[in-house]
């Protein structure tokens, strides 16, 4: 080119693009956001193994779930041993046994009925300890009392109408439980049972 524009010597300008600032920005901001999104996931995968904060959701159920104050069932009221009239019948070959077994049960505050040998339908046909014998209403009162002091025995009821209990000695029967045995046996039974808890 001639005149004023005439380009003299060996340098030459030095063609550069313009820089974009926008884009430097653009870029920094993903990978801030690209860094946040990792560690939003790899907290998530430490919860899926580890079951979360298992502390914090557990104090939450507790004090969600009130605490309940211990109370008892009540329990039904046994017959003393003084108002239940036992028979006492000897299912067995030895003889003397209901005699001596209903002394026993005299000793320990039962009223006794009627004493002697067992009738034909259970003489000599009772394998197991003894059978008791009576209505309907003695299976949660009577019979559980009497139980206590002979482990074993058989319930079964009948049609009579009176409150009185037929003791059947079988083949089986050595002696009554000892009356400490007998003691706790009915102190387990007069406990109150622990009422459930609540479930949240």
């Amino acid at each position: 080119m001639g005149g004023k524009y005439r380009i003299t010597g060996d340098a030459y300008p030095r063609m550069r693009r313009p820089r974009h600032r926008h884009r430097l920005v653009l870029a920094g901001i993903g990978a801030v956001v690209a860094l946040s999104l990792a560690g939003w996931g790899t907290l998530q995968l430490i919860d899926v193994f580890t079951g979360g904060d298992k502390s914090a959701s557990a104090a939450d159920h507790k004090r969600d779930c009130p605490t309940a104050k211990p109370s008892a069932a009540p329990v039904k009221a046994l017959p003393k041993p003084a108002t239940i009239k036992v028979n006492v019948y000897n299912a067995t070959t030895r003889s003397g046994l209901a005699k001596s077994a209903a002394e026993e049960l005299k000793k320990r505050g039962f009223t006794i009925g009627e004493v002697g040998n067992a009738t034909k339908a259970y003489d000599k046909k009772v394998p197991g300890t003894g059978v008791l014998l009576g209505a309907p209403t003695a299976t949660n009162g009577s019979f559980t009392v009497l139980g206590t002091q002979l482990a074993g025995t058989v319930q079964k009821t009948d049609t009579r109408k009176t409150g009185e209990v037929d003791l059947i000695l079988g083949a089986k029967f050595k002696a009554f439980s000892t009356p400490q045995e007998a003691t706790a046996a009915m102190a387990s039974l007069t406990k109150p049972a622990p009422a459930p808890s609540p479930s949240c």
